[in-house]
C-alpha cells in the first residue's frame, strides 16, 4: 500500500513596506485621535505601500522570494503559486502570474485565490489536499493585500482598520504520521453582501465618473454586525475542529487568528476559554492586512513554533466566509527564525 502523505508547512516568510502610518498621523488625515482606534481596534500603527506603480505583486514577490531562500529551495521544484488577495494588480492576469514571472519559476502554474481576509486559510486548505493527492510537491501559498488602495481615508470608521503586507508559505509532503494539516471546518454563509463589500467597480456596477465621484470604489462596512458574526462563526468553527480531534484548551500551544480586531480576537480568546497568551497577535504593527495577517503573524512569531505545537487556524471575511484549521507544526521556528 502505497504511504499516506501529510501536507505540512516548511517555511514561511513575510514583506511589509517601510512606510508606518501610525495613529498620530492619521488623525491629522481625518477626525480621530490614537486613543480612539486604540481603545476600539488595539491598532497602533500599519504599513502602507506609498511607491507609484506597486502593487499587490510587488509585496507577494518579496515574500516569496524570501520563502525560498530561507526553505533553500530550487525555483525548478516548485509545482504551483497560490495568491490569496482582494486587491489584485488587475482584473487580469492573475496576481499570481505575475508573481510567478518575477520570481522566473519554469514549471509552476499559478492562480489568485478569492475569499477575502478568509483567502489564505482557504487557499492553504486547497494546496493542502493537492499535496495529500501525491501529484504535486512544492506549493507556494500566499496572502496579499495592498488595502490602501481600497481605503476611503475620508471615512473615520474604517481607514485606521487596515494595512498594506504580504506573507507567504511553503507546503510539501511528508511520509510522516501525524504532522501538518490534521483537519478543517470551511464554511461560507452567504448572507453578507450587504454588510461589508465595495460597491462599484465590479461587473454589477461598472466604473463610471459618477461612481468614482461618489466615493463607491472603498470598502464598506457595517461594523457592528461584521463583529457579531466574526465571534460567532469563528467560535464555532474552532469548537468544531477541537472537539472533532478531542482537543483541550491545554493540549493547544496557538491560536492564529485573523487580525481584524483586538477586540474580535479577545473575544474568540474568552468564547474558547483560551488565554490570551496562546494567541498570536500582530495587529497593533500592521493593522488589518486582510489575507496577509495570518501568514504574516506567523512570520513575526516564528521562532516561538516548535514541532509537534498543536495550532488552531481561524479567519473570516466578506462573503460572509470562515474557518478553522488543525495543524501541528512541522518544524522548530527558532532554528530558521530571524530572515526578514
Amino acid at each position: 500500500m502505497p504511504q499516506k502523505i501529510n501536507a505540512i508547512i516548511t517555511g514561511v516568510a513575510g514583506y511589509v513596506p517601510d512606510y508606518v502610518l501610525n495613529n498620530e498621523e492619521l488623525s491629522r488625515m481625518v477626525d480621530t485621535n490614537d486613543e480612539w482606534i486604540t481603545t476600539r481596534t488595539g491598532i497602533k500603527e500599519r504599513r502602507i505601500l506609498t511607491e507609484e506603480g506597486l502593487g499587490t505583486s510587488y509585496m507577494a514577490r518579496k515574500a516569496a522570494k524570501l520563502l525560498m531562500k530561507k526553505t533553500a529551495s530550487d525555483p525548478d521544484s516548485i509545482d504551483a503559486v497560490m495568491v490569496a488577495t482582494t486587491t489584485p494588480d488587475y482584473v487580469h492576469p492573475s496576481t499570481a502570474s505575475i508573481v510567478l514571472g518575477k520570481l522566473g519559476l519554469k514549471n509552476a502554474f499559478a492562480f489568485d485565490f478569492s475569499a477575502a481576509c478568509c483567502g489564505f486559510l482557504y487557499a492553504l486548505d486547497v494546496a493542502c489536499s493537492m499535496i495529500q493527492s501525491g501529484r504535486y510537491k512544492k506549493i507556494i501559498v500566499i496572502g496579499a493585500d495592498k488595502m490602501s488602495s481600497i481605503t476611503d481615508y475620508q471615512d473615520r470608521a474604517t481607514c485606521p482598520l487596515f494595512g498594506d503586507g504580504a506573507g507567504a508559505v511553503m507546503v510539501e509532503g511528508t511520509e510522516e504520521e501525524n504532522i501538518g494539516l490534521i483537519d478543517s471546518e470551511l464554511r461560507t454563509d452567504g448572507k453578507g453582501l450587504p454588510f461589508l463589500h465595495i460597491k462599484a467597480g465590479g461587473s454589477v456596477c461598472p466604473p463610471s465618473r459618477f461612481t468614482v465621484d461618489h466615493r463607491l470604489h472603498y470598502t464598506y462596512q457595517e461594523g457592528r454586525m461584521v463583529f457579531r458574526y466574526a465571534v460567532t462563526a469563528m467560535g464555532d468553527d474552532c469548537v468544531k475542529v477541537m472537539e472533532r480531534n478531542n482537543l483541550t484548551v491545554d493540549d493547544i500551544a496557538h491560536v492564529v487568528p485573523h487580525q481584524a480586531n483586538l477586540r474580535i480576537i479577545e473575544a474568540l480568546a474568552k468564547r474558547l476559554n483560551m488565554p490570551m497568551e496562546k494567541v498570536m497577535v500582530n495587529i497593533q504593527n500592521y493593522g488589518n492586512t486582510s489575507a496577509a495577517c495570518m501568514p504574516l503573524v506567523l512570520w513575526d512569531k516564528e521562532k516561538e513554533l516548535k514541532k509537534g505545537d498543536n495550532m488552531i487556524f481561524t479567519a473570516f471575511g466578506a462573503g460572509f466566509v470562515n474557518g478553522a484549521a488543525y495543524i501541528k507544526w512541522a518544524y522548530d521556528g527558532a532554528d530558521v527564525a530571524g530572515s526578514k
